[in-house]
């Protein structure tokens, strides 16, 4: 299951809802990426949604 390992944020569900009003389920699954960040002085590989990875680049500069 995609989960952003810093705000947490994983798949919601809702509706799919056609031109004639017909509701059908579906899923909306978060921008997960795999990237390395340093962590205490070690590169670890986490999975992060764009907007935290976004945000994180912003801190830096």
């Amino acid at each position: 299951m995609a989960v952003c390992e810093i705000c947490g944020k994983k798949t919601m569900t809702g509706n799919n809802v056609s031109f004639s009003q017909r509701h059908t389920r579906r899923k909306f699954k978060p921008n997960i990426q795999k990237t390395k960040i340093l962590r205490d002085g070690k590169l670890v590989s986490i999975k992060v949604c764009t907007k935290c990875l976004k945000t994180m680049s912003k801190d830096e500069i």
